[in-house]
Parts: structure tokens; C-alpha cells; sequence
């Protein structure tokens, strides 16, 4: 699951047998992984192989992980969240230590949170602020992600487009805040949105997502342009020249590989090569490059 792995941490360490959100449904996932945080026995298996990938040895050309000019940063998990109030302080100061280990065995490279933002910290941007004024984290992580977080609908996504806009930019807003209190970088690490009428098929327009991403292109553009903390952004997610099954939706053994993990929609947030958003991508890279010259 996304939760970079709680889940399989907390059933290794005989918390029970891992929840399934597909299966058991979000609220029960949610009850379970909530656990994490507080289980010394499976923060520990996490530390361990933390420690096994970050000194490893590239077995290929013999260079260590910790010598590799060609990684820019480590970080602690996929949208590590502390699932509940209660875990705050307990969340806050395993991230700490994660940092601190992952930069006692890697001086060389940089360390990034995971994290959403503010939602991914139980809607608490003052945890965010706090997780990432540590010294060990070299800058700030948010992901913005309008339909699943109710900003638009599966059938209106072109009529919600404005708010979602709207809302986006109060939400880099917010944490361009906490980055110049900081006076660290921040990197809009992932964003998306579905193709026009929520259908998933490559030959389906991305009118909606060409627009969007134009937007969020230009907020992080004007940022820069104006000499502030913005460093970049990952839109999610490249899915190539991957073929798709008409036979299903959903990833099965033997399909390509999108950029949609195998729980969502093949196609979903993918931009394949095919698509009119890559313009928009070549188009924006080629501005970004004139504006460092």
C-alpha cells in the first residue's frame, strides 16, 4: 500500500495479519496502521532495513549508495502519516530518528520527509512545520491531489477544474509559508489528476489535465521567476509506452507497468507518451532552463 509499508512492518512483527483497504475497506486500514508509530518492534525491523539499503553496494559498478553522485536524496517513506491524533508526538519523533540514522550512515546526500503537507499530518500544519524544521531534513515535501481529496468529482471534473485550481494554490500558499520560515527548499513532489470524463483508455483527451497542469506549471514558474523556495515539482506519473488491457482496469500479472500503482486504475493519473500533456511538460522544462541561464 502507499502508507510505505506500515502494514507489512506491523503483521512481520505479530501485530496481526495485514489489513487490505480494497478488502477491509479505509477506516479499518486506517485502525490498523495507526499502530506504527507507537511499535518499537517494528520501527526497529524499519531501522534495520534503512540501514541495509543506505550502506548497500551497487553490485553493478561496485559504488557505494553513500558515494553515488548520481542520487539526490533519501527519504523516509511514501506519505508516512501518523494516522491519528494521538501519534502526533510519537510520529514527529520517528521521523526525527529515521533522519538522524539515515544521516549518521550518508552524510554526502540529502534527506526528504515523504510527507503530503498538512494532509498528510492529520491536517496539522504545525506538525508539518515541526517534522521539517529538524535539521536532518534538507527540505520541504507536499503532494497535491485533487480528486481523492474530494476537490473535484469522477463525473464533473471539468466543471470543478476552478476549485480545484483555487484550491491548490491556497495549499502550496500554506506551505510556501512554513518554507520561508524555515528558509528551506520545498518540492511539490507529486501531483495529478484523471483524464476527461474519469475513463482511463490512452485514447481518452486529457483537457482537463492539460489545463491543470498549465496552472500549476505557472504558480511554481512565478515562484521562481521571483527568487523564492520553489525547487520543482514531480508531476505523477510517467506511464511511457505502456500497453493497456482492454480486458480490465486494474493491474493484473502480466500487464505493463503504468504509473498507476496496482490498486487504482491502470491509466488513471498516467501521462503516457501519447499524450498532449508531454507538450505542456517540454514546454515548461524548456522555460525553466531559459530562466537558470
Amino acid at each position: 500500500e502507499w502508507s510505505g509499508g506500515y502494514s507489512v512492518y506491523l503483521q512481520w512483527t505479530g501485530h496481526g495479519n495485514a489489513i487490505v483497504p480494497a478488502i477491509d475497506g479505509w477506516p479499518a486500514y486506517m485502525e490498523y496502521v495507526k499502530q506504527f508509530p507507537q511499535s518499537d518492534s517494528a520501527k526497529a525491523l524499519f531501522a534495520n532495513h534503512v540501514k541495509y539499503i543506505v550502506t548497500r553496494t551497487n553490485r553493478y559498478n561496485q559504488i557505494r549508495y553513500v558515494d553515488d553522485s548520481t542520487i539526490m536524496s533519501w527519504q523516509i517513506g511514501n506519505e508516512p502519516r501518523a494516522f491519528a491524533d494521538e501519534n502526533k508526538e510519537v510520529f514527529a519523533r520517528w521521523m526525527a530518528d529515521v533522519a538522524a540514522q539515515i544521516k549518521s550512515l550518508d552524510p554526502n546526500h540529502m534527506v526528504s520527509s515523504g510527507s503530503e503537507g498538512s494532509w498528510g499530518c492529520e491536517n496539522d500544519i504545525a506538525l508539518f512545520e515541526k517534522i521539517h524544521a529538524d535539521p536532518n531534513i534538507s527540505y520541504l515535501n507536499i503532494h497535491v491531489w485533487p480528486y481523492n481529496w474530494g476537490w473535484v468529482k469522477a463525473d464533473s471534473l471539468a466543471e470543478f477544474l476552478p476549485r480545484a485550481k483555487e484550491n491548490t494554490k491556497k495549499y502550496i500558499d500554506e506551505h510556501m509559508i512554513v518554507a520561508r520560515q524555515l528558509r528551506k527548499p520545498i518540492v511539490l513532489e507529486e501531483f495529478g489528476f484523471p483524464r476527461d470524463g474519469f475513463r482511463f483508455s490512452k485514447e481518452v483527451p486529457t483537457t482537463a489535465r492539460d489545463e491543470y497542469y498549465r496552472y500549476v506549471f505557472g504558480l511554481i514558474r512565478q515562484d521562481r521567476e521571483s527568487g523564492g523556495l520553489f525547487a520543482g515539482c514531480n508531476f505523477w506519473a510517467w506511464g511511457g509506452f505502456a500497453e493497456q488491457n482492454p480486458g480490465h482496469v486494474f493491474w493484473e500479472k502480466g500487464d505493463d507497468y503504468t504509473g498507476d500503482p496496482a490498486q487504482e486504475e491502470q491509466g488513471l493519473n498516467s501521462v503516457f507518451a501519447t499524450d498532449s500533456t508531454i507538450e505542456i511538460i517540454k514546454e515548461e522544462n524548456q522555460k525553466l532552463k531559459y530562466n537558470e541561464k
